[in-house]
């Protein structure tokens, strides 16, 4: 049986391309598979009550201080050097992981993935402007503008809703979480944790 763990993410959110980045690595090591599950991060917050870390580290700035060092540090010990802090975020990412679900269904999601994540945090381009989207998606090979209509498919928007739906009932609340079967991890940090967990089955 081949093992499998479930991915979490949204394009929107810096931490989900660190981990898209190093998952090739991950999976060939844990002998596992990596299931991308698009879901949207303004939604897992709001059904949760959650908040971005500046928000809520606002009133303590050595712990936020103390988030980006962490975050330079996981940056460096995988040596994550084009990652650039998009000038543009936050963006609404609603029409990208709505098209996310679109090249699922088409079998593109991982060209589809790759082409936005280094455009928005490589590239830094405003992929909240639907145009500059679009040529992202052409330029990778993709049919940008069949993708991001199909985006407003009512199945595709309800697919979307209920992926969100499922993460909060399982104890979602940000991203990336990952589930193998149905014990949760949350962040980055604990991918270490997900690989004794991949490493304990049988």
């Amino acid at each position: 049986m081949t093992k499998s763990f479930e991915f979490l993410f949204d394009i929107g959110g810096p931490n989900g391309y660190l981990v898209h980045k190093i998952l090739p690595d991950f999976c060939a090591r844990t002998r596992a598979k990596a299931v991308y599950v698009p879901v949207l991060l303004g939604g897992l917050m709001k059904a949760t009550g959650n908040m971005p870390p500046f928000q809520r580290y606002a009133e303590t700035p050595s712990k936020w201080a103390y988030e980006q060092l962490e975050f330079q540090r996981f940056l460096a010990a995988h040596g994550l050097t084009k990652y650039r802090l998009n000038p543009h975020f936050p963006i609404n990412s609603l029409q990208l992981m709505r098209g996310c679900v679109v090249a699922q269904r088409d079998g593109v999601m991982m060209p589809y993935i790759d082409a936005v994540m280094t455009a928005m945090w490589e590239d830094g381009l405003n992929l909240g402007d639907a145009d500059i989207a679009l040529s992202v998606l052409d330029k990778a090979g993709l049919d940008g503008g069949t993708i991001m209509a199909r985006a407003n498919d009512p199945e595709v928007k309800a697919e979307l809703i209920a992926n969100n739906e499922r993460a909060v009932e399982r104890g979602a609340f940000g991203i990336p979480t990952f589930f193998v079967e149905e014990e949760m991890f949350w962040g980055k940090e604990r991918l270490g944790q997900v690989e004794a967990a991949l490493l304990a089955m049988r």
